[in-house]
């Protein structure tokens, strides 16, 4: 870790995971984007893919707040891709969000990952971030659900 000393007592470190400070940001900014929308705290949910066996073949996690949902991670077990497993994991998690009140969709993908997907999904990109990472992009998508 590498501390930088400032005028006024103050402090400025470098370092690696803090799960301290992880949890403290997340209360102070759910709190100032709570009374600036009046939106309430985000609700995490997952859906998850498993076997017969037990064993895992898929899954995703995303959050609902104030009508817009985010996919935050969506991953399927590489002998089990393809088989329609990432599909049905959207529509599931479309269909939760519609439950809970939302109107839209977002999720972010690299050129490398499953943007056609998403497309297919009948999300729509919004925007795009070229370059990264190695030169590949990341695709910012949204569709209107609910509807």
């Amino acid at each position: 870790m590498s501390t930088e000393q400032h005028p006024g007592a103050a402090s400025l470190q470098v370092g690696g995971k803090d799960d301290d400070l992880e949890q403290r940001l997340d209360d102070e900014l759910t709190a100032f984007n709570t009374a600036a929308t009046g939106a309430g705290e985000p609700d995490d949910f997952s859906v998850r893919v498993t076997a017969a066996d037990g064993e895992l073949l898929g899954g995703l996690t995303g959050w609902v707040w104030g009508g817009l949902c985010g996919v935050e991670m969506l991953w399927v077990r590489a002998d089990h891709r393809h088989a329609g497993w990432g599909s049905r994991l959207m529509r599931a998690a479309e269909d939760e969000a519609v439950r809970r009140g939302c109107t839209d969709m977002i999720v972010s993908s690299y050129t490398f990952q499953a943007p056609d997907l998403y497309r297919r999904l009948g999300f729509r990109e919004a925007g795009r971030l070229p370059g990264v990472p190695g030169g590949h992009e990341d695709v910012y998508l949204h569709k209107a659900i609910g509807s």
